[in-house]
């Protein structure tokens, strides 16, 4: 395993992080619970092989992610750093510090290494600025009692927004979305890595997207990788300034695949590197032909969130990902996907959508595409 130095924290990480958001589950009594004869084995097995990182929530793996990682490091405390995250449901700064104590306790630890302000944005954390006692200041009482060693924040907001939290200077490390298909931080990184903050990336492989089979994807290097999931997580490790990929493995073969690819020194070359943002921006240019995500042609009256199932079909078309692409399809068909759509077959064709669209794009004929393909 290769580590590295994690910001100006002093610690010294894996590359690879565990992401304890998708361990084994199983039902008992019409409940989904973590599997922990699974599970457990499989973070211990991790951090014997090497992987001295990970990553919690308290609501992961319906809310018992934090038990089952604070039973996985029974005997591996002092080997581990440990991170989870606050939900900052108000501005109380009580509330925030009992949230703490409630992961602790299912944690069964005394302390966190990296406690995350979760999903933050620049309109919450502007909000909290002059407050008597809110979140920031129950932060820093936290870490003077030791009960956190390092203040850290996950991002998911606008990307235009991030620096004015790193140049708050009240933040160690941060945890930002990256990868192949989604390279809008890729600035922000390189920002917070520049002023000493240790940098995680989540969705290495796009929240599996990228773990799906894409003929295209693979064929980026003349040594074609073993599979999809390989190209994009040497596609994020080969950026220095990540210092973490954060994967979430849900079985030996992935924690062994995973380890392997980060196992590797000399990810891509500087020549294979720029071959592949030159080919991934020709593919980006060709999705946008489909449809640039602007959301002008919202709202339907039909509630078929057009540019969504059009990303859908870009990551089909473009990208060669048909297995995800219908997988993600067959989901939102079935109200299982966060975004909430009509299907294409539900379009009346009236024409709202076309008379907004800036591209003059023919989307009822393209509707009727994504659903005879994907469906």
């Amino acid at each position: 395993m290769i580590y590295k130095e994690f910001g100006n924290t002093g610690k010294k990480v894996s590359v690879l992080g565990f992401g304890a958001m998708r361990l084994p589950m199983l039902e008992e009594n019409e409940k989904k619970i973590v599997n922990e004869e699974l599970a457990i084995p499989l973070m211990q097995q991790a951090f014997d092989m090497g992987i001295n990182y990970i990553d919690t929530a308290p609501l992961y793996c319906e809310t018992l992610s934090e038990i089952a990682v604070g039973k996985a490091l029974k005997g591996y405390r002092d080997k581990i750093y440990l991170s989870t995250k606050n939900p900052i449901e108000d501005n109380d700064g009580d509330h925030w510090m009992g949230r703490l104590e409630k992961s602790l306790k299912k944690l069964d630890t005394d302390y966190i290494d990296f406690y995350h302000f979760w999903g933050i944005s620049l309109k919450s954390f502007e909000g909290w600025q002059g407050l008597k006692y809110g979140p920031l200041e129950a932060a820093q009482k936290a870490k003077e009692q030791g009960l956190i060693k390092h203040i850290s924040f996950s991002y998911h907001d606008a990307p235009e927004n991030y620096k004015k939290i790193i140049d708050s200077g009240l933040f160690e490390t941060t945890l930002v979305q990256y990868n192949m298909l989604d390279r809008s931080n890729e600035e922000n990184i390189a920002y917070a890595k520049s002023k000493g903050l240790g940098v995680v990336v989540m969705g290495p492989v796009g929240g599996g997207r990228l773990g799906a089979p894409s003929e295209q994807i693979q064929e980026l290097l003349k040594n074609k990788p073993a599979s999809t999931a390989e190209m994009a997580m040497r596609f994020v490790l080969a950026n220095d300034n990540v210092d973490i990929a954060l994967s979430g493995m849900s079985d030996l073969n992935m924690l062994k695949e995973n380890f392997a690819v980060a196992s590797r020194t000399g990810h891509l070359t500087d020549e294979e590197l720029q071959h592949v943002n030159k080919m991934m921006e020709e593919n980006k240019n060709h999705a946008r032909l489909y449809c640039t995500g602007c959301n002008y042609c919202k709202p339907c009256p039909q509630k078929i969130d057009i540019a969504y199932l059009f990303e859908i079909m870009n990551r089909y078309k473009v990208y060669g990902l048909k297995e995800h692409a219908k997988s993600a399809y067959y989901e939102m068909m079935k109200g299982w996907s966060w975004i909430k759509s009509e299907d294409a077959s539900k379009c009346t064709a009236c024409g709202a959508c076309e008379e907004k669209c800036p591209q003059k794009l023919p989307i009822i004929k393209q509707l009727a595409e994504t659903h005879a393909t994907l469906a």
